[in-house]
């Protein structure tokens, strides 16, 4: 029985050691599907899931969702400190419990374990009431052990919070100015003929520059801190996961329909954005698409059905982006999408975040239509190049962005 418990406190400690050093200190994705944190969220993310989705009510279940991100924290540590506790009460057991108690100086077997669990809670977090003294060289030991343990382990809980909590500020910030820029929520469509002025070209470029610099910056915080994922964003509407889509969107209809410096920096921030979204989906290990996304499904979401396609013809007419009178594009732009929706679209499933639209829904209540129309009167037309688009370069099909060459 003591030989049992010593592995098991062995077990334990060293078992919660490892996952907090991978999850705080390593500065890489965590491996291993048997990690405690990943056993965590998936017994506590999942039975969520599965219940919130029974309430009717939308803004109900994104309440719920939003707590989640900020208790699941706090509930990981209290766990570690459970488990802790524990693994050290159990390696006190194992020794016999070799301590002098006043409570309890003979008594029977759960006693004796009772006092363990004092001894290791009082000791981890650092109390050192010197009530029950430890009567042997190595149970001293074990003690000094335990108290280094719990102040290593309030030091890291001190510097972990304030970093991710500013990780989580860093990112919004981006997403929260796409409500001037793309909508809310955010749709390609929207950023695009928002840019559709003259010197809009310039001002796309970089914004698609930010959002590459954005999408390289979720690649190091959010694969390093996965927690950060559950995070959701402060405003309705809008998500890290739904601005990423809707500039991804965008690249694809720039790559698929011009030519010149914009459709460049389109492939590069294209290229980074999609790097974030399947290198996130790999923490979650949501790379395996059909698994996922099993063959049982009839019919699958289809973003962009033929009646979406021409009204995104109709928008981005008004700005001389010739998508649907060049066949050539429209199958660029599918395979475009290939790339990278299936992987947005697991993501959204898992993280219940929806996925942007390509058009937004018609609204009476646009205040950036109104204040351009009494700006620029309702019959100023701008292109987003400031010319129209006759021709599109066999360059703009980005071909490099294949699978094979970039590793994913």
């Amino acid at each position: 029985m003591h030989a049992i418990a010593l592995i098991l406190g062995v077990v334990c400690c060293s078992g919660v050691a490892l996952d907090a050093l991978q999850t705080i200190i390593l500065p890489r994705r965590p491996t291993g599907r048997f990690r405690i944190t990943r056993i965590f969220y998936i017994l506590t993310w999942e039975p969520l899931v599965a219940i919130t989705e029974h309430f009717p009510n939308h803004k109900t279940r994104e309440r719920i969702y939003s707590a989640y991100g900020p208790i699941s924290l706090l509930l990981l540590l209290a766990f570690w400190a459970t488990m802790l506790v524990t693994g050290y009460a159990l390696l006190y057991f194992g020794l016999g419990t070799p301590f002098s108690d006043a409570l309890n100086p003979h008594g029977p077997f759960w006693a004796s374990a009772r006092t363990d669990l004092y001894v290791s809670g009082t000791t981890l977090f650092t109390l050192g009431l010197g009530d029950v003294t430890p009567q042997r060289h190595l149970a001293r030991l074990v003690v000094v052990l335990e108290s280094a343990t719990g102040l290593g382990f309030v030091a890291l809980v001190i510097g972990y919070l304030p970093v991710l909590y500013q990780a989580f500020s860093h990112r919004e910030v981006s997403v929260a100015m796409l409500d001037g820029r793309a909508g809310s929520p955010p749709t390609a469509t929207e950023l695009l003929r928002r840019h559709g002025h003259e010197g809009g070209e310039k001002d796309l470029a970089l914004l698609l520059a930010e959002w590459e610099r954005w999408s390289a910056e979720i690649l190091e915080t959010h694969i390093s801190y996965p927690l950060l994922c559950y995070y959701r964003s402060q405003h309705d509407n809008q998500s890290w996961l739904s601005g990423l889509v809707a500039v991804l969107d965008a690249c694809a209809l720039l790559i698929t329909t011009i030519e010149g410096p914009v459709a460049r920096q389109a492939q590069l921030t294209f290229a980074m954005g999609r790097h974030a979204l399947l290198d996130v989906g790999h923490v979650f290990h949501l790379e395996k698409v059909n698994e996922v996304l099993p063959p049982k499904r009839d019919k699958p979401t289809d973003r962009l059905p033929q009646e979406t396609f021409y009204r995104l013809c109709g928008e981005l007419g008004d700005i001389h982006m010739r998508l649907c009178g060049d066949p050539a594009a429209q199958q660029r732009l599918t395979a475009m999408r290939a790339l990278y929706e299936p992987h947005a679209q697991i993501l959204s499933d898992y993280l219940k975040m929806p996925l942007p639209l390509w058009v937004p829904e018609p609204r009476n209540n646009d205040a950036w239509k109104k204040v351009a129309d009494l700006r620029m009167g309702a019959g100023a037309q701008e292109t987003l190049l400031g010319r129209s688009i006759q021709h599109v370069s066999d360059r703009s099909t980005a071909t490099h962005l294949h699978d094979e060459e970039h590793g994913f």
